[in-house]
């Protein structure tokens, strides 16, 4: 195994936090799932028999 420098180490954390839009686009994904589940749930509940 080849060993990692704490340079290389360095320079690859300072680049991830480079990245761009990574967090944005992590929120916005998981809002968008959220989101169809929830309108999911509100439209399927109206299909919901009542044996009353």
């Amino acid at each position: 195994m080849e060993y990692v420098s704490a340079a290389r180490l360095t320079e690859a954390v300072s680049a991830a936090d480079q990245q761009g839009p990574g967090n944005l686009l992590r929120i916005v994904l998981i809002v968008t799932v959220v989101g169809c589940v929830l309108t999911a749930w509100f439209l399927l509940r109206g299909y919901r028999r009542k044996d009353d």
